[in-house]
């Protein structure tokens, strides 16, 4: 038991120090007695979450009246489509399934609430047979003026 030594400790490796005991009161003073170097900067609004607002673009959003909102289908292109739909005996959820889309895309395209995509446009072009862009909507594809 003579080589178990009590009073004597032995540290394999030290302790690495975390960024948040780097921040503390403790950590600061230890380091100013050290003489190390010290960054004292403040970040503007650091951890909160405001967001950078300025007096003149509130009153420009205030002095603005104009009421933006997303471009729908027309009426003529809703019209065209169900009619051609209907002329190939297609249901909503059938013509959904030929194009990859689900039942509530053809629904709003129909019912002219859907924004336009012109990917889905034309898959409905084909898949109908019916031109539902430019001047010649309605008229199949096959046919031209």
């Amino acid at each position: 038991m003579a080589e178990a030594d009590w009073d004597e400790v032995t540290y394999l490796r030290k302790k690495p120090v975390r960024a948040g005991d780097a921040k503390s009161q403790k950590m600061v003073n230890a380091a100013q007695r050290k003489g190390e170097e010290i960054d004292t900067s403040r970040k503007y609004a650091a951890a909160t979450n405001k967001q950078k607002t300025s007096a003149k673009d509130t009153a420009k959003l205030d002095r603005e009246t104009e009421e933006l909102r997303h471009e729908k289908v027309s009426v003529e292109f809703s019209k065209a489509l169900q009619q051609a739909r209907l002329a190939k005996g297609l249901t909503q959820k059938e013509l959904a399934t030929k194009i990859n889309e689900k039942q509530q895309i053809v629904n709003e395209y129909e019912s002219g609430k859907a924004i336009p995509n012109q990917q889905i446009i034309s898959k409905l072009e084909r898949a109908v047979g019916v031109r539902l862009r430019g001047k010649d909507v309605g008229t199949p594809f096959g046919k031209s003026k």
